[in-house]
This record gives C-alpha cells, sequence and structure tokens, in this order.
C-alpha cells in the first residue's frame, strides 16, 4: 500500500473510491478471489494515464523511438542525483502517450528546491536527448516533455537568470508549434 500511496498524490476520497473499484473489475476478470497488488498497479495506470490502446497499431519504428526515447527519461532519471527513483516504464499507449516514463518520491514534497527541479527537467528532456544520440534527429513526442520542462523551469526559485536547459529548448518548442508545423497540422486534424 506504501508504493501505492506514493503513486497517488493528491487523490481524495472519490479518486480511492475509483482506483479500488477498478481494481476489484481487474481481479473478477482475472477470476482471482482477492484483489492483488498488481491490480492496483494496473487501475492507477488506468486511472491516471487512460485506457490502453489496444487498437493503435504503430510502426516498428514508432515502437523503436518510443522505446529509446522512454529509456532516456528512465537513464536519466536513474543517473541524476536527486531524482526521484524510476518505478516502471512502458511503451503500451495509453490516453494521448505512446509511452511513460514513471517515477516515484521516496516522501511526500509540499516545496522543491531548485537542485530537485533541476532533476526534474534533466528528466523531462532525457527522451529528447535519446533520440537525438540515436536517431539525430527529434520526433514530436518530444513536445510534451518541453512543456513539461518549461512549466517546471517556471517553478524554479529566483530564476532571474535564463537557464541553459530552457535556453537549449525554446528553438525546438517555437519550430513544434509555429503555424504550419507537423504538430499544429495534426493537432487540427484530430478531432
Amino acid at each position: 500500500l506504501e508504493i501505492l500511496g506514493r503513486g497517488t498524490p493528491g487523490f481524495v476520497g472519490a479518486d480511492l473510491q475509483n482506483l479500488v473499484n477498478e481494481a476489484a473489475l481487474l481481479a473478477a476478470r482475472r477470476d482471482a478471489q482477492r484483489v492483488a497488488h498488481i491490480d492496483f498497479e494496473r487501475a492507477k495506470d488506468k486511472v491516471l494515464l487512460g485506457a490502453e490502446r489496444r487498437s493503435l497499431v504503430m510502426t516498428d519504428e514508432d515502437k523503436r523511438i518510443t522505446a529509446y526515447h522512454e529509456a532516456g527519461h528512465a537513464l536519466v532519471a536513474m543517473l541524476t542525483p536527486g531524482s526521484d527513483p524510476v518505478h516502471k516504464v512502458t511503451i503500451i499507449p495509453r490516453g494521448m502517450a505512446l509511452g511513460v516514463t514513471q517515477t516515484l518520491p521516496a516522501e511526500d514534497r509540499y516545496n522543491l528546491t531548485r537542485d530537485q527541479i533541476l532533476a526534474m527537467i534533466k528528466h523531462a528532456m532525457g527522451g529528447r536527448a535519446a533520440e537525438e544520440l540515436v536517431f539525430k534527429h527529434l520526433s514530436t513526442g518530444a513536445s510534451n516533455d518541453l512543456q513539461q520542462a518549461t512549466r517546471l523551469a517556471r517553478q524554479i526559485p529566483g530564476r532571474g537568470r535564463q537557464l541553459p536547459e530552457v535556453a537549449a529548448a525554446r528553438p525546438f518548442h517555437r519550430a513544434l508549434h509555429t503555424p504550419g508545423s507537423a504538430v499544429v497540422r495534426r493537432e487540427r486534424e484530430v478531432p
């Protein structure tokens, strides 16, 4: 239960009830007599990330890019001092994500230090870095990571000066979201 609790920060009673109900349904589908930890983990993924998109057909190249992207997040999180420990890495599409690298804080936090935020920014940019190293190009999968890194950078205490990590990400973020870019065209096409 401790791991489950660390993975559900901010959940209120109704959220926990939804989680327990979903876990019970998953256990029933397995014909289990009891709800197991794996049922809660799968229920948490469904509640937080959305249902698995089994109908999504990805090319082998998309799977490969996603795998390296998520591995980049995981490696950076594991190798960055002060980063939260990696809990789970998956390339199973859920919700809008093609893959997820989930970290869990060791304890509840109500404030973040500059070093903790920088570790989170590095983790967010790890997927992008892996894509650049392996494929020598970037995919649109990194756009959400850039938004997350930018949001985190704005929380840094005493951020009067420009951070090199954020400055490096700006041109790519602008290119993705300018009129006529592939991301903007795709966003318009998706209902």
